[in-house]
């Protein structure tokens, strides 16, 4: 990728600046380790900056009348749209994705954009039922203020777009930290097309660094006014506590141990051809695979071999070679987890290695496992590996009970009986499952950031609503 102003570089209050240390720390390409940038090392001083910048720029910015605000975004997404093939190659060295994940994760952030350019002018609130006769009700959206976005490395730029886009099309402004696995595809580069876009200064802000130095200052900022964070359940929990014993509003969505069942009368090709989705679609590592297979036993010797079949036969090289189908694992640490942490304890604990189970480097072989038991890390855990483990039920019964033991945000369940498989859908306590199929990821940008159990199953839901991403105060006039 060549040089942009804002490499080593914050962004904030529309300027390209070094962290207040005047640090910086080494972006590096994940299929062989060369070193393609550098990203500041950012600190609690520079999210003080951020944060100051976006508060100053908040009461212009929601005074923009709607369309304004929308054309500033699809400037923004034109500025992506330029650089498309760039951002795509960067996201693949990032991420060790291969190209068809690049394309994804750039192309869902440019339509999460577009989405809300247009969300933007839709609706400015409601007219409510009036409490009582002879006056009128209304229900007005107004921006929450400043918004602060800590973002995981998996999908950096659609994840950090899917709240930042609508955050802005509805007045707020923004403070990004994203992951410092990922610093360019997921902060860098959205700041260099927002400022070649002509967003007003301090609208959009970008601090990278690590954790503790940066991220948890945002996390705990007293002038921001809802935290976003997408991550693991550990941190997750951690800033949750923070902010109750603060009052602070925070919006969470954090890993779970998602479950892939394969009911008696499935049909077997099917499952086994979604479950390289599920469970290998980059490598493993997304918050929505699955970690899980449950399987009643009439389907499970026809599914464990036609699992391994596939599994198998999948190529595991540099993202940019041709044929390849999984890259690297995102850090040596990442591989340290899988092998020492769910895979070894696992088969010490009676699990059957069926393939793979072995590594070289960052390049971890697509494993399958037989005979796991909910007793096992392979089971308990998040995976966020390449590794389909695979435990054998008895009934239907037991299938649902297994998977509504653990925390989870998507689910799969596969019949050829599609009755049979919505009432089962049901019962499963996810936000999303599937029938028939795979995560099919409806889009990011039609993501409903709510954290109820409002299920999705196997259909389209409503995109992105108002209460989400701006307050709605009543107005009732006499």
């Amino acid at each position: 990728m060549p040089s942009h102003p804002c490499d080593g570089r914050l962004y904030i209050g529309g300027a390209f600046v070094p962290a207040a240390s005047g640090r910086t720390g080494s972006v590096e390409e994940k299929a062989t380790g060369a070193e393609i940038g550098r990203y500041a090392l950012g600190s609690a001083a520079d999210v003080d900056r951020a944060v100051a910048a976006a508060r100053a720029a908040q009461p212009g910015w929601a005074a923009l009348a709607a369309p304004e605000r929308a054309a500033h975004l699809r400037a923004f997404a034109r500025r992506l749209e330029e650089r498309y093939d760039e951002l795509v190659e960067q996201s693949m060295r990032e991420t060790g994705g291969v190209r068809a994940k690049g394309e994804d994760e750039v192309g869902t952030g440019i339509r999460q954009l577009l989405q809300s350019a247009v969300q933007a002018g839709e609706s400015a609130g409601d007219v409510l039922p009036p409490y009582k006769a002879g006056k009128l009700s209304l229900s007005r959206a107004v921006p929450i203020g400043v918004l602060g976005l800590i973002t995981p490395w998996n999908y950096p730029m659609n994840l950090a777009m899917r709240a930042l886009a609508p955050g802005l099309a509805f007045g707020n402004t923004v403070v990004l930290k994203p992951a410092e696995l990922t610093p360019v595809i997921g902060g860098q580069a959205l700041a260099e097309a927002a400022h070649d876009a002509g967003l007003p200064p301090g609208v959009f802000n970008v601090v990278t660094g690590d954790g503790p130095d940066a991220g948890w200052p945002l996390a705990r900022h007293q002038g921001v006014d809802l935290l976003d964070f997408t991550g693991s359940r550990e941190v997750g929990l951690a800033i949750s506590r923070a902010a109750a014993g603060e009052l602070r509003d925070i919006r969470l969505e954090l890993g779970g141990s998602n479950a892939f069942v394969v009911l008696d009368d499935a049909d077997v090709e099917l499952a086994a051809g979604c479950a390289m989705i599920a469970s290998l679609e980059f490598q493993g590592q997304t918050c929505i695979s699955a970690s899980r297979h449950l399987v009643q036993r009439e389907a499970a010797g026809a599914y464990l071999d036609a699992v391994v079949a596939r599994a198998a036969a999948l190529e595991v090289g540099d993202p940019f070679a041709p044929g390849t189908a999984l890259g690297p694992l995102i850090s040596a640490a990442q591989v340290d987890r899988l092998q020492h942490a769910i895979v070894g304890p696992s088969l010490a604990m009676g699990a059957r290695l069926l393939t793979g189970g072995t590594h070289d480097g960052l390049f971890y072989r697509p494993t399958v496992l037989a005979d796991v038991t909910p007793e096992m890390p392979a089971f308990r855990e998040e995976v966020f590996g390449p590794v389909i483990p695979v435990t054998v039920v008895d009934s239907e019964h037991e299938a649902i009970a297994l998977t509504n033991g653990l925390p989870m945000l998507m689910n799969s369940v596969f019949t050829r009986d599609l009755v049979r498989g919505l009432a089962v859908a049901e019962q499963l306590q996810a936000g999303e499952v599937h029938v028939n199929d795979a995560h099919a990821r409806h889009g990011a940008e039609n993501q409903l950031p709510a954290f109820t159990r409002r299920q999705w199953i196997g259909v389209q839901r409503t995109p992105l609503n108002l209460p989400d991403w701006a307050q709605a105060p009543a107005t009732r006039e006499s």
